[in-house]
């Protein structure tokens, strides 16, 4: 099995598990809240990506930092893009279905 898969279903279900003595959301918000913090964070890892690349290109930073930067930030968004295509192949499921 693929490292990288592993870290995201950590990252997934640390960030679903509700906190010691916080009251548990209900289940739309929970989600809801879970999709845009992981949305939030391939925004932020694309964003360093970027960063990490100019620093480089002035001689601030090393090229091994930024290779681990934007690797790090295709696999997040490959991540994001298969998600995606999963709950768009449900929906489409869910539309085929008899009433």
């Amino acid at each position: 099995m693929d490292l990288a898969a592993l870290r995201a279903y950590a990252a997934a279900s640390q960030g679903a598990a509700p906190q010691a003595g916080q009251a548990q959301p209900t289940e739309a918000a929970g989600f809801a809240d879970m999709v845009k913090d992981a949305v939030g964070n391939v925004e932020a890892t694309v964003r360093n990506a970027e960063e990490m690349t100019v620093a480089a290109a002035t001689g601030q930073a090393e090229m091994v930092d930024v290779v681990t930067a934007v690797a790090a930030a295709e696999v997040q968004l490959e991540t994001v893009v298969a998600v995606r295509d999963q709950v768009i192949r449900a929906y489409q499921d869910i539309l085929r279905m008899p009433i």
